[in-house]
């Protein structure tokens, strides 16, 4: 089972980077958090505290103009796509300054200019739309590489099979990423999958390399996916790469999770991406002060992005027939 990861740490330059997208998701997430249990986030969310390290790990290694494919939690990997802390925060809120004028909610989050393809509440449904986006890099030479993110659960779904089928047969520059975070929805995943590494036991089905690593180590996983992307973009296929980490809390908003053994979320609480990732950069000599500088400013950037979207209308209920349909509307059905 390959780990696929340098044992060399990326520069200071990158490393920070990584600080900096973590804990941008972190002080994001527990902020939404706050807000719903304040009833400003309307229906639930799916919050990904704990799973910093796999968004910040590809986001620091795509390139611009790739594509993100994820799951209803995937605020994080909207978020380190450069996409608006504000605009996501204002989504969640069903606010006019949404990424999405507050019409999509926390489980529709998009921003194409950004590369963030979109949140996608059916399990694994958009994992053959992330091949499909490969494909169209690959006709038109672009050098471009789709990034799909979906939970352990995905794998025992049709879709999972087909999308690695196609992009093994055709060698489409696709990375899928399986984060496996242990429970699909209530249920552990090991209790309903006959292998017990879902995705990266499954990658020789498709003449695909097995790759499994710590998905809680920011470093291991940017090395792994730095190297996935150069392979898809050298015209060398896709990869399947199989995460392990764990969410802190439910599955939603609405789990207080209690069917986890406490021994077992302590263990994982212990092994915190951001807790870990803050100490190995001090016990390396990076100064501390360039820590604390990147804590402060993402603490002010979540406040500010607070304060725009408690001060943001809701939506006006014009926009309630418009980006429905490809002229706009549904007006023309009638």
């Amino acid at each position: 089972m390959a780990a696929a990861a340098s044992s060399d740490a990326p520069d200071t330059e990158i490393r920070l980077e990584l600080y900096r997208l973590m804990q941008a998701c972190r002080v994001m997430e527990q902020r939404a958090y706050d807000l719903f249990m304040q009833n400003l986030i309307k229906g639930t969310s799916h919050l990904a505290l704990g799973q910093e390290a796999v968004a910040a790990g590809f986001g620091a290694a795509m390139r611009e103009d790739d594509y993100t494919f994820c799951t209803y939690r995937g605020h994080n990997h909207t978020l380190v796509r450069g996409v608006s802390m504000t605009g996501i925060l204002g989504e969640l809120m069903g606010r006019e300054c949404g990424l999405l004028s507050g019409k999509g909610g926390s489980m529709h989050l998009m921003d194409v200019e950004k590369g963030a393809m979109g949140s996608y509440a059916i399990i694994g449904a958009h994992m053959p739309m992330a091949a499909g986006a490969a494909w169209s890099a690959q006709y038109r030479e672009s050098g471009q590489v789709s990034v799909c993110f979906f939970g352990d659960g995905t794998t025992n779904i049709g879709a999972f099979h087909e999308a690695l089928n196609f992009a093994a047969i055709w060698n489409l520059p696709v990375v899928f990423v399986c984060e496996n975070n242990l429970y699909m929805e209530y249920t552990p995943i090991s209790d309903v999958t006959a292998v017990e590494n879902p995705a990266a036991d499954r990658a020789s089905a498709y003449n695909l390399e097995p790759v499994l690593i710590d998905g809680n180590d920011a470093d291991v996983v940017y090395a792994v996916a730095d190297a996935a992307l150069a392979k898809a973009r050298n015209g060398n296929g896709p990869s399947l790469i199989e995460v392990q980490t764990y969410r802190h809390g439910g599955h939603s908003r609405a789990d207080p999770g209690k069917y986890r053994p406490d021994e077992e979320v302590a263990a994982w609480k212990e092994r915190d991406p951001i807790k870990t990732y803050r100490a190995r950069l001090l016990a390396d000599g990076v100064d501390e002060a360039a820590v604390v500088a990147i804590e402060e400013e993402q603490a002010a950037r979540v406040d500010k992005a607070e304060e725009t979207a408690r001060n943001s209308g809701a939506p006006p209920l014009g926009i309630a027939d418009t980006d429905l349909w490809a002229d706009g509307s549904s007006t023309w059905r009638n």
